[in-house]
């Protein structure tokens, strides 16, 4: 079953019964809304919980039963851009084995892992690219040459010509946080779907935090940043639908988020297996196990190559 992802952007109080979370919504001065207005979910259904306003209220029991079911949340800043991540600190009984396999990786496995996820990331590129109208003969010579941890930095080459034509609107794209539009779309689906990505490395007894390459001491979240590197072209492909579709891109409306929330629920193609991104993102997770346990050499990574509607 496909885990919900919860969206909540007006004052609301969230609390739990019957293992269920009651969203209440106060009363409003308007004739049309003088009661207040109640509402349930499933805790079971829920995987990702992003709270955008400041007025909202929740228990502690409601927040404790999310966690052990193993749901995410996230919390916004004042420019309603993703803040803060909230994760379980237990949601796998082989954890204690895990942790220990995936910090006593070496570094040649290191290496190739991060030379696959380049290599995916990379190909996935040419997809969208491809799917944009653009060339594509210098991205796909730059997946065939990364060597063992990209020593030659393929993945920094690939990603100055793609960001450089990947929107036919703007010369020159600089992909930069803070950066003009559509910079505030990349920054907001890039957010949920590192949610996504944190959430399956912990269901999967893995810490975040140790990367395969990313090593920043002020990141908690190092191995998400690393693993979903081959998942952040099905943003751009969305965010490049939602311009296509003549939205005002310059404002992140909440037509836009409501857009971009459905990154979870987007289709993949693992190994000729159309998935939601959140199923197949714990088939990456559990390959990248198996990985640091020796049990496999490769990760599982989707492929964007299946049928969709060029840009």
């Amino acid at each position: 079953m496909i885990k919900r992802t919860l969206y909540f952007n007006n004052p609301s109080y969230l609390c739990k019964k019957d293992n269920q979370l009651v969203i209440k919504l106060p009363a409003g001065k308007d004739d049309e809304n003088k009661e207040e207005k109640i509402t349930t979910v499933p805790i079971e259904d829920i995987g990702i919980v992003l709270l955008d306003n400041p007025q909202i209220t929740l228990t502690h029991g409601l927040l404790t039963a999310l966690l052990e079911n193993n749901a995410a949340f996230v919390t916004t800043d004042k420019k309603h851009l993703p803040s803060g991540l909230f994760l379980p600190l237990e949601s796998n009984v082989l954890q204690s084995e895990r942790f220990g396999n995936q910090i006593n990786a070496s570094e040649p496995l290191k290496k190739q892992l991060w030379q696959q996820t380049i290599k995916a990331k990379i190909l996935n590129q040419v997809v969208v690219l491809k799917l944009a109208g653009k060339s594509i003969n210098k991205m796909l010579y730059w997946a065939k040459k990364v060597r063992s941890g990209d020593p030659d930095n393929y993945e920094g080459r690939a990603a100055a010509y793609y960001w450089k034509n990947i929107f036919p609107f703007e010369d020159d794209f600089i992909r930069d946080r803070e950066g003009y539009a559509p910079n505030q779309l990349l920054n907001y689906g890039y957010a949920i779907l590192r949610a996504v990505v944190a959430r399956g490395l912990v269901a999967s007894g893995l810490l975040p935090t140790f990367g395969i390459h990313h090593h920043n001491k002020y990141n908690a979240y190092c191995l998400a940043d690393d693993i979903m590197e081959p998942y952040r072209p099905y943003v751009d492909y969305l965010v490049l639908r939602i311009i296509h579709n003549g939205e005002d891109f310059y404002e992140l409306s909440t037509s836009i988020k409501k857009q971009l929330l459905q990154i979870p629920t987007l289709d993949v193609f693992i190994e000729n297996k159309r998935s939601p991104l959140l199923v197949g993102l714990q088939r990456t997770t559990a390959s990248l196990t198996k990985c640091f346990s020796g049990e496999m050499r490769k990760i599982i990574y989707p492929e964007f190559n299946y049928e969709i509607k060029r840009v």
